[in-house]
């Protein structure tokens, strides 16, 4: 059916005129092969499909693939899905390096692994471990510090307070402190929401 509108007739003959041009070459192409002009159009066919559905259900892949990764979740909220073991993490951009930290409410600061701390140019044998810390494994000393850039998810917040670990950690903690910036944050199924 030819539409109404001057502009939308102008743009459907302009496709139709484009489409017969291409079916043309195509059919000159092939001419006397057909079961190989069916074959590629099936290929070609299966490619769009796939480029499609990737692009349809990207949030979904890269929930899967880096669950690890904020994303957009409306507005002001950001999301992050639970990584196969059960926790979830955040890749978070601390004075232009880039860590990835394990969420836990139940730590009370933002807790920087050594590794970590030196990563973003720490001086972790000048720190004073002053601060005690209970933990499950006993009680650990730590060292206060102020990290000038902290960025998640788009979210940027400047003088945070953090401590580093004077102990081993396997990584970094992203604790209370800092999820208290938010205006809130809660678990959907196996989605971390943070809103601010």
């Amino acid at each position: 059916m030819i539409p109404d509108d001057p502009d939308a007739q102008a743009r459907f003959f302009y496709l139709a005129a484009l489409l017969i041009f291409v079916a043309s070459g195509v059919f000159y192409r092939y001419r006397g092969r057909l079961s190989s002009a069916l074959q590629h159009a099936a290929i070609w066919l299966l490619i769009i499909l796939g480029l499609t559905l990737a692009y349809g259900f990207k949030d979904r892949l890269t929930a899967a693939l880096y669950p690890d990764t904020a994303r957009q979740s409306g507005g002001e909220t950001i999301a992050l899905s639970r990584a196969s073991d059960g926790h979830f993490y955040a890749r978070v951009t601390v004075n232009g390096t880039e860590i990835r930290f394990m969420i836990d409410t139940g730590a009370s600061s933002l807790v920087l692994s050594q590794q970590d701390a030196q990563r973003i140019g720490i001086d972790t044998a000048r720190l004073s471990y002053v601060l005690p810390s209970n933990t499950a494994n006993g009680q650990v000393m730590g060292a206060g510090v102020v990290l000038d850039r902290v960025e998640l998810g788009g979210f940027v917040d400047r003088d945070v307070r953090a401590v580093v670990n004077g102990g081993q950690m396997n990584g970094s903690l992203l604790g209370m402190a800092y999820l208290d910036r938010f205006r809130s944050f809660t678990v959907e199924g196996d989605s971390f929401l943070l809103t601010r």
